[in-house]
């Protein structure tokens, strides 16, 4: 267990159990001196002066007791002791207990940032109190007259014993003062005042030592993490916590500005974004994109709020997932995966924004959410920041865009002020800087900044935004950057109006293409559903053609890592006849559908018969004959009829008829008896509308978390 976990269940609890705070080795009769001996030798030059800046007083006493327990068990290790003493060996194993906990609380105390010790002071000195009282304790039962010690060690011991029983709960009112001043500056943000900066300069740089932007950069990071790992029934609740991080990033750029040396460098490490995997239940089955706001349609089936209405509005009146009738157009907020989705965000250091119609709140989004100090703080640091972008050098600018990358991944809040503050523009100039990590970094906070959907709209209006993004994932200057530029394109395509506009754009299909054909696997990933997202406006079909995009997505189908999503966008373009044109024209597309149909999930399967169905209905004779002589694909029809999801059998019973009307059924498809009787008799077999939310696309989005 990590020192950070023990630590943490130590402060919640008063008298902890034993079972709490095992060491991490069973230790025998023979060896328990030696390992006490040990442990208590590294525990005396744990205790560094230098090295402790907060609870000195309170490491001290404890210090001081070590001190004498080594005395003793030094005079233990020389006189020596029966084995049979069991009382005495009892004793000393809960000493052990003792000693580990010591050291786990010293490292702690150690580890820590200055301003989460400062936060958590009463806590930390009730745990010290605790350990000094249950060394008091196990010293009254201590079995002495077990063993044969000096008159002088046993003086040791008996002043040891009267110390401990005086010892009280301490405070140290210099900690204490310094922590009432934090928050002193927090609630002058709450209040809506920004501190003076030789207030700030006072406390931050003078008082606790936090003298550069390194030292800034740990205490933020290591709030973030406390935050992320916060339990609910602890003090203070994120939302403060929020507050702190917000200022203390404040000072970091009021103190210490943009220049400071190894800035960039200290950070190139991190700049390649996490790609994480969405779990399908996420996902609505119309967009694919993780849900905000999941609602049930009367069939039981969530979809997306926004995607399902638009899907009424226009007419259609049966369930895009099942097929069936909707008995009524009510709209039921699933609340329970709501707050699934969000707990996994957090878990994974997603962002997760609620839309702005949400009419139910999510307790986990209410836990995370910022403060008002928070709020305040961050709107003057990006002030800085902006004013910097603006006006700033070169490197500075390069500073300023990180920063703004990272504010801009988590809460709606941040990236509501950063796009009203005017970053956007801004952001736009450096996509076609030569500086490697100010490109990578402005097109990523413009990633994270679209995640916000008023943003989209901010984002797309500004001229040549979209161009310049285009161009970075044509000729970005590092693999995160032409990546990051697709998933971009993706994230801005999830508005309707959006998706013709993006296509219309000169190169932009073509560059996803090509990303599709040589990126890493996060770049095909993000590339296949930016098409995808394409693929569901009706106008794009013939600019996906003569950009290369199909012959792309069909060369997919053989990928590892794409083939599923590539059936999905193909089964999309196929719905039109110049679409199932251009891919019947393309010589691998049904062996290659084929080959997904053979080894792929449920959902992939779902996507080929949908692609191979359409194929025969509007592709034309020749092209339903290629599909009609595919290799093995009667066994794998009639295994579909048999074991596929029920929108895969209902596919499968329509391909099946639409084979049985050919007049070469029989020689081909005559094993197929046991389908056709399915596609005739049942009314799983009503041929499938055409529609995007038809096509089940299992999928992953790449998500800064940097």
């Amino acid at each position: 267990m990590a020192s950070a976990e023990i630590f943490s269940s130590l402060r919640r609890r008063r008298s902890p159990s034993l079972d709490a705070f095992l060491a991490p080795v069973e230790v025998s009769n023979g060896e328990i001196l030696g390992i006490l001996r040990a442990i208590a030798a590294e525990l005396l030059v744990s205790f560094d002066k230098k090295a402790i800046f907060f609870q000195v007083k309170n490491s001290r006493n404890l210090n001081r007791k070590i001190q004498v327990i080594s005395v003793l068990l030094d005079a233990f290790h020389e006189v020596g002791f029966s084995e049979t003493a069991s009382t005495l060996f009892m004793c000393m194993k809960e000493l052990y207990l003792l000693l580990y906990r010591c050291k786990i609380l010293i490292d702690y105390v150690k580890g820590s940032s200055k301003l989460w010790l400062l936060l958590q002071n009463h806590f930390i000195s009730g745990n010290f109190h605790d350990l000094n009282q249950e060394i008091s304790t196990l010293l009254d039962v201590f079995p002495l007259c077990e063993i044969n010690l000096s008159e002088d060690v046993k003086e040791h011991f008996e002043l040891l014993c009267r110390q401990s029983r005086k010892s009280r709960f301490f405070i140290d009112r210099h900690d204490d003062l310094l922590r009432s001043k934090l928050f002193y500056f927090l609630n002058e943000f709450e209040s809506g005042r920004v501190p003076e900066i030789a207030a700030l300069q006072s406390f931050f740089v003078e008082k606790l030592r936090i003298c550069d932007v390194e030292s800034c950069r740990n205490e933020i990071e290591f709030l973030e993490e406390q935050i992320v790992n916060h339990d609910v029934d602890i003090e203070p609740t994120a939302s403060v916590l929020n507050g702190f991080v917000a200022l203390i990033r404040y000072c970091r750029f009021l103190l210490f500005r943009f220049e400071e040396e190894g800035e960039l460098g200290d950070n190139s490490k991190k700049i390649a974004d996490t790609f994480i995997a969405t779990p399908k239940d996420f996902c609505c089955p119309m967009s694919l994109d993780l849900m905000r706001d999941p609602v049930i349609v009367s069939t039981g089936q969530t979809y997306e709020r926004s995607f399902i209405a638009r899907w009424m509005q226009e007419g259609h009146c049966t369930c895009p997932k099942t097929g069936q009738m909707l008995v009524h157009t009510k709209l039921v907020a699933n609340r329970a995966l709501r707050n699934l989705i969000v707990q996994w965000c957090v878990a994974n250091d997603i962002p997760c924004d609620p839309p702005e119609n949400l009419d139910y709140p999510s307790e986990c989004a209410l836990a995370a959410s910022m403060s008002r100090a928070a709020v305040e703080a961050t709107k003057v640091t990006v002030h800085l920041l902006v004013e910097e972008l603006a006006n700033g050098t070169p490197r500075a600018k390069a500073i300023a865009s990180m920063e703004i990358r990272y504010l801009a991944k988590a809460g709606k809040e941040n990236r509501a002020c950063i796009a009203e503050l005017g970053a956007i523009p801004l952001l736009k100039r450096l996509l076609s800087s030569e500086d490697t990590l100010a490109q990578e970094n402005s097109v990523t906070a413009l990633l994270n900044l679209s995640i916000f959907d008023r943003n989209k709209c901010l984002i797309m209006e500004v001229e040549g935004c979209s161009a310049a993004i285009v161009e970075v994932l044509r000729y970005g200057h590092t693999v995160e950057a032409r990546e990051n530029a697709a998933a971009t394109l993706f994230s801005l395509s999830a508005v309707h109006d959006y998706k013709k506009a993006i296509a219309q754009q000169e190169w932009a299909i073509e560059a996803l293409a090509g990303l599709l054909r040589e990126g890493t696997e996060r770049g095909k990933k993000d590339a296949v559903t930016a098409l995808f997202n394409l693929s569901t406006h009706n106008e794009n079909c013939s600019r996906m053609i003569d950009s290369g995009a199909v012959a792309a997505l069909v060369e997919a189908l053989g990928s590892e890592v794409v083939s599923e999503e590539a059936a999905g966008a193909l089964a999309l373009i196929v719905r039109q006849p110049l679409g199932a044109a251009a891919v019947a024209s393309e010589e691998r597309a049904v062996a290659g559908l084929i080959g997904v149909m053979r080894w792929g999930t449920p959902r992939g399967k779902e996507n080929v018969v949908a692609a191979l169905l359409e194929l025969c209905r509007s592709g034309g004779a020749a092209t339903m004959e290629r599909v009609l002589k595919a290799p093995a694909l009667a066994g794998l029809l009639q295994t579909l009829l048999s074991t596929g999801t029920k929108r895969a059998r209902r596919k499968a019973a329509s391909l099946a008829r639409v084979f049985q009307r050919s007049e070469n059924a029989r020689l081909h498809l005559g094993g197929l008896g046991v389908g056709y009787a399915l596609a005739e008799n049942s009314a799983v077999a009503r041929d499938a509308t055409s529609f995007a939310g038809d096509v089940s696309m299992p999928m992953s989005i790449s998500v800064p978390v940097l």
